[in-house]
């Protein structure tokens, strides 16, 4: 069955999963890059993201290897797609990752503000979804064809699908960075009455990492 799925998912020592004012130069938030080290150096980064040979295979290269594994489907939020906020200018921008992003999956984006979908290299298609969490689901799971759905980010795409305990199993790898002010993951959440606990840990030198899944 169909599951949906955050994987890879970076948090500081003190909850942070990005910092404060993303823009073209921050695409993560001041400070927000630092908390990645632990999957930047891996073979899969390497390979998945960038095209290239190399990188690390350890533990952290496993946890980023699983975050690919049976994926059909992604749901961003918009800040994840870009740093433009309110009415889309132009259609100009296209996301952070050139004309080949790392998807090569259909790709739904949260958003309040119309857009015809985009069709990039690698088989990624950009679809943007005005009418909520439930409908990019909904769409996300008939597109992924039986596969599952990740959700790719950010905190606040996130925590909405938390809230309604739709999230079946969150990777999430805790790097020992201390951000002092960004967003937030759990910030009011009751994760455990929400029906979630904690079935997995592994630590390394660069991040600790935990799987949470929905009872």
């Amino acid at each position: 069955m169909s599951k949906l799925r955050v994987n890879a998912f970076t948090l500081s020592l003190d909850g942070y999963g990005a910092g404060l004012d993303q823009d073209l130069q921050n695409p993560l938030g001041v400070g927000g890059e630092s908390l990645h080290k632990w999957f930047v150096d891996t073979r899969t980064f390497r390979k998945m993201v960038l095209g290239k040979d190399g990188g690390t295979a350890d533990v952290n290269d496993g946890f980023a290897a699983r975050s690919f594994e049976n994926v059909g489907a992604w749901i961003l939020g918009r800040n994840m797609f870009g740093p433009i906020r309110g009415e889309w200018p132009d259609d100009n921008w296209k996301g952070w990752w050139g004309d080949n992003p790392p998807y090569h999956v259909p790709v739904f984006v949260l958003t309040h503000h119309e857009r015809a979908p985009i069709t990039m290299e690698g088989g990624t298609t950009f679809y943007f979804v005005t009418d909520g969490i439930h409908s990019a689901l909904e769409q996300a799971k008939a597109a992924a064809g039986g596969k599952d759905v990740r959700i790719g980010g950010g905190v606040a795409t996130i925590r909405q699908y938390l809230q309604e305990s739709l999230i079946d199993e969150m990777h999430l790898a805790i790097s020992p960075v201390l951000l002092g002010k960004g967003e937030h993951l759990f910030a009011g959440l009751d994760m455990l009455k929400l029906g979630y606990q904690c079935s997995e840990q592994v630590a390394t030198a660069l991040a600790t990492h935990v799987v949470i899944k929905r009872g």
